[in-house]
């Protein structure tokens, strides 16, 4: 097939995260306006500066079988469930290539030769390489997993997606640090869009609560230290706001050529427009002050798409609930859009998720498409004190979710930057 500008759907999402092991009960947290942050209750946080996290609500080995966990890293684990329920929930009940059992099976069959998997890590399996290291200390060479390689990979959650779905047009694994879930969809998109796929399942993952990182971020005073308050310290556009919260989890999506969805029948949540790529050639953390990479990447993604400024309803924020980076985000929207962004009711999920690093993009996609298909969008919260300058830049949606616009058609951006500069934007409408 010669490469085409095709147009691209969501027909399937999937996420585990710290508000529930499922999309539905994921979205219903973020709409009640729930926390799922808690005390670390391992015996290594009681020497920790910071001794909060966002764990997945429901444990992966509740849903996996063990024989078959005991040979993933937990960052694999999440994708496949997550990955399981988008994929299923999409229509797509066999893996690719196998016969189908019904008509009604035919009928939402796909070509694996026409079947991608994207799905990204910011870290991959520091766990497995980290508690692996810590056996051949203590036990000794030949207690070492043999599995060990094919967990530790930063490819291996995709790859086991790929695996799961019987995926042959690619398989592959974008990291850009907090940025790497959103890319991932993004290059989905292209997949599709320039003809190489049909569908493509996509999205982030990562599995990062571990002494090690906690120990890091914390000492390179990046996460918030509110341990006597853990629901409330994940608060974005706050003036108290002191760092992000350590989340962990999945949201994969299916993403589809709007003719092959059309063709079997699926339903559509919503259309993906496209993306917008930048690096702001700053630092390797801190953002650049005034958002103009953010900015750049807003541009790109005009230029690149046929999006309208007029559709813009909703944006689902990247602020982590750092000083520096919520009002960088929100600075770069009044300079791209101007009095435009009045009209955007900005949402903050991490207020409720944490921070899922590189799996941040993907759960934030799936809150974001959900948004669209709704038309609602879910609230910040924590804020007890607005920030001046981001009241004076964004229209934060506080407190409770916020009905959007019942009527015609409407769209979203979800934003997601990195370690590195790292700046990616995905853009979402209602059909």
């Amino acid at each position: 097939m010669s490469p085409t500008n095709r147009t691209v759907v969501v027909t399937g999402i999937g996420a585990t995260t710290p508000l529930g092991g499922d999309a539905a009960s994921t979205w219903e947290g973020l709409i009640a306006g729930k926390s799922g942050v808690k005390p670390l209750e391992q015996d290594w946080a009681a020497e920790q500066a910071v001794r909060i996290a966002a764990p997945v609500a429901v444990e992966p080995t509740e849903v996996i079988p063990r024989p078959q966990a005991r040979k993933l890293d937990r960052s694999a684990q999440f994708a496949l469930i997550a990955a399981q329920e988008a994929w299923k929930d999409a229509g797509f009940e066999a893996k690719a290539g196998e016969t189908p059992a019904s008509a009604a099976d035919a009928a939402g069959s796909v070509d694996p030769d026409r079947l991608g998997a994207v799905i990204a890590s910011g870290i991959g399996g520091v766990t497995t390489l980290l508690d692996q290291y810590d056996v051949l200390k203590e036990k000794g060479v030949r207690r070492v997993s043999p599995h060990t390689v094919p967990m530790l990979m930063p490819n291996s959650p995709s790859a086991n997606v790929g695996l799961l779905v019987g995926a042959r047009a690619g398989v592959h694994t974008p990291v850009s640090a907090c940025a790497s879930g959103a890319e991932a969809i993004g290059y989905a998109i292209e997949m599709i869009r320039t003809g190489r796929a049909d569908v493509v399942v996509a999205g982030g993952t990562e599995a990062a609560i571990h002494p090690l990182p906690i120990a890091a971020f914390g000492n390179m005073m990046a996460m918030s230290k509110n341990n006597d308050d853990p629901q409330g310290a994940s608060r974005p556009y706050d003036t108290a706001r002191d760092g992000f919260v350590l989340g962990e989890g999945a949201g994969v999506i299916v993403l589809e050529s709007a003719e092959h969805a059309a063709k079997r029948g699926a339903r559509v949540y919503a259309e993906a427009v496209g993306q917008g790529i930048s690096a702001d050639g700053h630092d390797i953390v801190q953002p650049e002050p005034e958002g103009r990479g953010i900015a750049h990447a807003l541009q790109n993604l005009l230029e690149r798409t046929d999006l309208d400024p007029a559709e813009i309803v909703h944006v689902n924020a990247h602020a982590t609930s750092t000083p520096a980076g919520d009002v960088a985000e929100l600075k770069a929207l009044r300079k791209v859009f101007g009095d435009e962004a009045d009209h955007f009711a900005v949402s903050a999920t991490k207020s409720m998720t944490g921070h899922l690093l590189g799996g941040a993009g993907g759960v934030e996609t799936v809150a974001t498409v959900l948004a669209l298909y709704h038309r609602v969008a879910p609230p910040t919260i924590n804020i007890e004190n607005l920030d001046p300058e981001a009241e004076a830049h964004a229209d934060i949606v506080r407190g409770e979710a916020r009905k959007l616009p019942v009527e015609g058609r409407i769209a979203a951006l979800n934003d997601s930057f990195g370690f590195g500069g790292h700046n990616v934007v995905l853009a979402f409408r209602t059909v």
